[in-house]
């Protein structure tokens, strides 16, 4: 029943206002009018939350967020920032409030094993990262791009010292100062019905970009060129400063989920019946990723956002299988999502098929001269800027947050 209302919530959060008329009476008289007083309400919430005061790190903060619910590529964007700090020599602490379960620390944690990430967990991000620099102490902000000197990468990546901090669904967090404002937007849906949470999408309003430093522009890939000039219009209509960059999501591989370290090519797919089981922000994004790969058929089960497999559920994907088999007459594939896969590994494990996990990465399209160069230099750039500007206002030294490396 609650996953039910959760999926009727996200079709009216896409229904503009002048389908409303054609949606069923029971909707029109009592759903939406309790929805739009939700939103007046979050719309209260938000404004009165941006008063309380705001807390800088001796580090520099990277915000990665965006202006509507899920399917923005936020969690690959943490992602690929935290494996390019790691490669420039500098351990990022990836500050994450872990909603719904935690699927992305979950997944981020068995990403990033190979790195010198740290995760830090918790709804007071501010209270976290002072515990995390505590205990792994923290290259001072000053010294972090700008520095006459550059230190020692190596040997601050194998001591852990912080030298970065991602804050992860960071736009609305208001706890925390931050360098560089990344505002992250689905190129197939971009703004819904532009209402508020819950009868909309949107967070805040589109003027809200005027905050972004960066605005990248996900699944661009699969968006038409009239889609993408439309949202970069408004892009620009409402934050004309602003570097915009294209991404998409890359698929690299796939695993079976009792043999997680068996990495299968890409094309094990072709010629494949393919029941695609979802619980994203954007289930359509892995439909056309999947298409791509060249099935013979493909089915699809989508659930709500960060939604955890349950029995019931289990039959469901049992029996399509099934049916799938038998208009076929062959074996069906069911695919999920890495983030499906990290919520819960063993929740699929019990089902009689192949259960199969579509790894893919987060990846800068070339667009303009723009690519994933210019993308982390112009990240850099920006808090060498707000960093000099930062360090004339606060005296690092007095901050107590344990140990600090120059």
């Amino acid at each position: 029943m609650e996953e039910k209302a959760r999926q009727l919530v996200a079709r009216l959060a896409a229904t503009p206002d002048s389908a409303v008329r054609d949606l069923p009476f029971v909707h029109r008289a009592l759903t939406v009018p309790l929805l739009s007083a939700a939103s007046a309400a979050l719309r209260l919430t938000l404004l009165l939350s941006r008063l309380r005061p705001r807390r800088a790190l001796p580090v520099p903060v990277v915000s990665v967020g965006n202006l509507t619910w899920g399917g923005n590529g936020k969690t690959p964007m943490v992602d690929f920032l935290a494996r390019s700090f790691h490669r420039l020599g500098m351990s990022p602490l990836i500050l994450t409030r872990g909603y719904a379960g935690g699927d992305e620390p979950k997944m981020l944690r068995l990403r990033l094993s190979d790195t010198s990430a740290k995760i830090g967990v918790g709804a007071n991000r501010a209270a976290v990262a002072s515990s995390m620099l505590r205990k792994y102490g923290y290259i001072h902000h000053s010294k972090t791009f700008y520095a006459e000197k550059k230190p020692s990468s190596t040997s601050k990546l194998e001591s852990g010292i912080i030298g970065v901090a991602i804050l992860d669904d960071g736009m609305q967090h208001w706890s925390l100062l931050r360098d560089v404002e990344i505002v992250m937007v689905n190129g197939l849906a971009p703004w819904g019905n532009t209402h508020f949470i819950p009868r909309g999408p949107m967070r805040e309003p589109l003027s809200a970009l005027g905050r972004a430093d960066i605005v990248v522009i996900h699944n661009a890939d699969l968006a038409t060129e009239v889609q993408l000039k439309a949202i970069t219009s408004t892009i620009e209509d409402n934050a004309a400063t602003c570097s915009v960059f294209y991404s998409r999501l890359a698929p690299s591989h796939i695993f079976e989920v009792k043999q997680p370290l068996r990495k299968l090519p890409l094309n094990v797919l072709n010629d494949k019946i393919v029941l695609c089981v979802s619980a994203i922000g954007c289930p359509n994004a892995f439909i056309h990723t999947v298409r791509e790969m060249g099935p013979l058929k493909i089915d699809r089960i989508d659930f709500s956002d960060h939604h955890f497999f349950n029995t019931h559920d289990l039959e469901i994907i049992q029996e399509t299988v099934r049916n799938l088999m038998d208009q076929h007459g062959k074996d069906a594939i069911v695919l999920i999502t890495e983030k499906d896969y990290d919520r819960d590994p063993e929740a699929l494990t019990t089902l009689d098929a192949k259960v199969w996990v579509l790894s893919s990465s987060l990846q800068i399209m070339p667009h303009k001269e723009q690519g994933e160069d210019e993308f982390m230099r112009k990240v850099k750039e920006i808090i060498t800027i707000t960093g000099h500007a930062k360090s004339h206002v606060v005296d690092w030294t007095q901050v107590d947050y344990g140990v600090v490396r120059f």
